[in-house]
């Protein structure tokens, strides 16, 4: 068994696919939509579905806001440098809401962004 994919209401289809691929540099990876349901699905990653874990964004058509609620937490994602990656999401216009920098209880490197929907990302800087 493994993880295939996590799924995403979001409230802007067009928003959510450029931070994801804009900001955060992931690749669309497919995307169908389903008129009798009336709902969009759009499949983005960093490599294939077959190689790794993938988000899936869903829009339900009509929908252009959601309660996130309490039991989510966060994505992570693996990055070279927090701080970099903090200051790249800035100049593409994305929201950094924890600055780079150590765990409040530990060394490792942290900083967290929100996507459009308020969805929490957290980067995770690569140990060496």
């Amino acid at each position: 068994m493994r993880i295939l994919h996590t799924m995403l209401r979001v409230g802007n289809l067009e928003k959510s696919i450029d931070f994801y691929t804009k900001i955060l540099g992931m690749k669309v990876l497919r995307q169908k939509e389903y008129p009798d349901g009336k709902f969009t699905l759009v499949f983005v990653g960093y490599q294939s579905e077959s190689e790794g874990a993938v988000l899936e964004l869903t829009y339900n058509w009509g929908v252009d806001k959601y309660d996130l609620g309490t039991a989510f937490g966060h994505i992570a994602i693996e990055v070279d440098d927090a701080y970099k990656a903090c200051e790249n999401v800035k100049k593409l216009g994305g929201r950094v809401t924890r600055e780079a920098g150590p765990m409040k209880h530990g060394a490792t490197v942290i900083a967290f962004v929100e996507d459009p929907d308020g969805y929490k990302i957290e980067f995770i800087q690569k140990k060496e």
